[in-house]
């Protein structure tokens, strides 16, 4: 079985607004049941409680997202189930293809590039739309990284920026990699990475906003504000949009699970783990989320 760290969790976590036990992405193997559509040795991706066993009534999946992994991967491959053929791929899968919808040859901005769903949206992009792919990232292992394994064709550390203006500096840094700007950016971080974002995107451009990781911390209600300049969108008809991974990862739109276990085993998708053993080791792992000590998905092992 596998559990999943994710940054989203950092709202309840903060507030104390969180289910006991903590309820997260997990993936196994059934080894008892009584659901004829759950066999004994089906592979199942849910929402559930992080335990090393779980419990699952009909009535729980009633309420809960679950989708079955068994005709896709192999259980030595049950991590897959919460990475690329789990929330992270199904968010980059929906905000690709659903929310941005790219045309042949676009320009895409990913922030957050190394992560488990940044380096899944630039991967689907090139091998799926031939985009151009640029993402920001920190470090220059992670720079590297996002181009020679993951096949982007421009990367950017954000930690070099040095001036008072991130936003501008950014900004210019996205225009020396792609003069003509952008079409698209797909965000996960927020903060100064929208701003140079909407400051480089073209006539038509899009925005998917799937999360904003650099506010996490903040209190609630003290993260800065993002300015945005709405009469720059009338006529040049730009659009931001937000959403989240459930219509894809439940089947309800898209062929998310074909699609991408397809891309997987064909070569065209490279995925990256950063590994934790044992369910107490989950707190370091989801440090690392917020440290950079991570690249891909983080995952625990149990």
């Amino acid at each position: 079985m596998a559990m999943s760290a994710d940054p989203y969790l950092r709202g309840g976590i903060k507030t104390g607004e969180v289910p006991r036990p903590m309820t997260g992405f997990v993936a196994g193997k059934v080894i008892e049941s009584q659901n004829e559509a759950w066999p004994v040795g089906s592979l199942m991706g849910a929402a559930l409680p992080f335990s090393s066993v779980q419990l699952v009534t009909s009535e729980v999946l009633s309420k809960t997202m679950s989708w079955n992994l068994t005709d896709h991967i192999s259980e030595d491959e049950i991590t897959l189930g919460i990475g690329v053929l789990g929330m992270p791929g199904s968010t980059a899968y929906g905000g690709l293809t659903g929310v941005l919808r790219p045309n042949e040859g676009e320009t895409l901005f990913v922030s957050a590039a190394a992560g488990a769903v940044g380096s899944l949206v630039g991967q689907m992009a090139k091998a799926k739309y031939n985009c151009t792919v640029v993402g920001s990232c920190g470090g220059a292992a992670k720079n590297e990284l996002v181009k020679a394994k993951f096949g982007f064709d421009h990367a950017i550390d954000y930690k070099e920026l040095s001036s008072d203006d991130k936003a501008a500096e950014l900004a210019s840094k996205i225009k020396e990699a792609v003069p003509d700007g952008i079409d698209m950016y797909f965000e996960n971080v927020g903060g100064y990475h929208f701003e140079a974002a909407m400051a480089t995107l073209r006539p038509k451009g899009r925005i998917a906003v799937c999360g904003s990781i650099s506010t996490y911390n903040y209190e609630s209600g003290t993260a800065p504000l993002n300015n945005i300049n709405i009469s720059q969108m009338i006529y040049t008809f730009q659009r931001i949009e937000g959403f989240v991974c459930m219509p894809w990862l439940t089947g309800r739109q898209g062929n998310f699970l074909a699609d991408v276990s397809q891309w997987y085993r064909e070569g065209k998708l490279n995925v990256e783990e950063t590994t934790f053993d044992g369910i107490h080791s989950w707190v370091d792992a989801f440090a690392a989320l917020f440290t950079g000590a991570n690249t891909g998905k983080v995952v625990v092992k149990l």
